[in-house]
Parts: C-alpha cells; structure tokens; sequence
C-alpha cells in the first residue's frame, strides 16, 4: 500500500478503481465474508468471465460458474465475492490478459526510454513494470499495483533516492519490504495481498514479494525510473 510521512518530504499517493455494476440485490447485501453464499444471477461479462476461467461458456450462470468465480475474487480481493460476473471481476481479468499479451517485449511501443541505461519502467495503462537496459530487458514485465483514483501514481521521469529494506509507513502504520523511494512517498515495495485486488495504493508501486526482492537487488540509488500512461478508473 503506500506511502510514509517524513519531515521535508511529500506524502505519497495511491491507486485506481474500476467501475462494479451489480444487481440491487447485491450491491445492498452485507459485506464479504469468509463463505458468503453463491449468487444465482447472471452477469453483464458471464460469457468473458466463463472464457478466462475455462468455463462451458454459455453465458449464465450455474453453481459451478458461481464457484470458479467467487474462489478468483476470493483470491484477488474482489469484494463483494458473491460469484457475480460484474465489471469489476472482469475488470481484473481483462487486466490479466493484457499483461499476459506483453510477453518478453514490454517496450515495443518504445513509450519507456532506451537512452538512459539501466532504468525501471512502469506503465500505468497495463499495471505492468519492468527494467530495461537500453533496449535489452533485464528484468520483467511484472504485475504491479499503482495508486488508486485521487491518490494517482505520478507521471514522468524520477530517480531513486532513498531505499530501506524493512520500512514502515508512519503515514498507515503497515510494512512496505524492500522500499525504493523514487518520488516523495511513492516507492517499489512489497504488498502481502494480490497485486491485483482493487482499488490499488496511496500512490506506491506494490509488488509481490519476489518481485520487489528482485528489484532490489538489480536496482540502486540513483538509477532512473520512468512512469507513464493512466491506470484505468482513474
């Protein structure tokens, strides 16, 4: 998640929120719980949402589609986790796809700079992030979790300047492993939850564990990062 609040210092700033659609009957349920019961409604993306899990793809909904479903927003962080085939769900799996069609050329649009070296790239549109050196990759593409609507990840050209392997954010009192600070609050860090859960940060780039172990190692103070696109619901 986050951001951390120091003297001299901005706070950072968070993630993106798509759009959930569902039936009234839904949407004035009670919150998500561990095993909430299936939902026999079908949804507006059914047919998309049957196809990504691998589902008889017949566009309404059974009890099996309501589990396959529930168990990916379970998974994700999708709430309400009632197995409807909502905007939101589909939201995450159109994501996935398309992180998924950049294969092992993240920069064929050529958007991140191939003049600066070693660099960490990050593109808002596809919450994917990578390094590059010139126009070879290092390391990547990744999923990543930028900042939500109003808590926006800022755009540009940055550098890291400050790292620390075990902070806590004295702005929300929760970890961020292996933080690389490259503009005011906003960091790499590790998050515990799906990189994919909605609505996203406080404006840092929240990895997996892994990966945010392996940006540590291949990155240092002072290597460049470049920022680019808009996530969408943002």
């Amino acid at each position: 998640m986050g951001v951390f609040a120091a003297s001299g210092r901005r706070a950072g700033v968070a993630l993106g929120v798509m759009g959930m659609v569902v039936p009234l009957s839904i949407a004035l349920g009670s919150p998500a719980q561990a095993a909430p019961s299936c939902t026999k409604d079908t949804g507006p993306y059914q047919k998309q949402v049957e196809k990504f899990l691998g589902r008889p793809v017949d566009g309404r909904q059974s009890r099996g589609d309501c589990l396959a479903i529930q168990k990916f927003q379970t998974t994700h962080g999708i709430s309400p986790n009632v197995g409807y085939a909502g905007s939101t769900t589909w939201g995450v799996m159109k994501l996935m796809n398309e992180q998924k069609a950049a294969g092992k050329n993240p920069n064929k649009a050529g958007k991140c700079p191939v003049n600066k070296g070693r660099i960490a790239c990050v593109d808002l549109t596809r919450q994917l992030s990578w390094i590059q050196d010139g126009r070879k990759l290092v390391f990547g593409p990744l999923p990543v979790r930028t900042g939500r609507d109003k808590f926006e990840t800022r755009t540009g050209l940055k550098k890291i300047y400050w790292r620390d392997i075990d902070h806590v954010s004295d702005l929300y009192d929760v970890p961020m492993p292996y933080s690389q600070f490259f503009d005011g609050g906003q960091a790499f860090h590790s998050i515990g939850g799906s990189v994919w859960s909605p609505p996203g940060s406080h404006g840092c780039v929240n990895m997996r564990k892994a990966d945010a172990k392996k940006y540590w190692s291949l990155l240092k103070k002072g290597d460049d990062v470049f920022v680019y696109g808009r996530k969408p619901g943002t």
